[in-house]
């Protein structure tokens, strides 16, 4: 489902993810829930790890990692299972393009305030 979710991107966001990774995990893993803070892996869907490209990242530096997109499958589940109002894919996506929005050099702020901004328009 991630792997249809990517490959049904719209351009030129497509083209510009085409070099993130995406990987599936059950859960993060405990030192990356220890750096959010956060005491259950349910609490962590997503993650981006690398370098946006803001952020100088459209130019990978030697020995520079690609940027990756985490996907925790149980707590999208999880998550899935008791918002039942989206499909398990709508789910995936909407999580895979939060985290690439992270690639494109967006914060979790930038991204609320588009997805409120997207919603408040689909009410009118």
């Amino acid at each position: 489902m991630a792997s249809k979710a990517l490959a049904e991107l719209p351009e030129p966001f497509k083209s510009l993810a085409a070099d993130v990774t995406c990987s599936v995990a059950d859960y993060a893993e405990d030192d990356v829930l220890e750096g959010f803070g956060m005491e259950s892996p349910f609490e962590l869907m997503g993650l981006f790890v690398g370098i946006g490209l803001t952020e100088d990242g459209a130019v990978p530096q030697t020995g520079q990692l690609p940027n990756t997109v985490f996907l925790y499958r149980r707590a999208i589940l999880d998550y899935w299972a008791e918002n039942e109002d989206n499909t398990l894919g709508e789910v995936i996506s909407h999580v895979l393009i939060h985290e690439l929005g992270h690639h494109f050099g967006f914060s979790d702020d930038d991204m609320e305030a588009i997805e409120a901004a997207a919603d408040a328009e689909g009410r009118d």
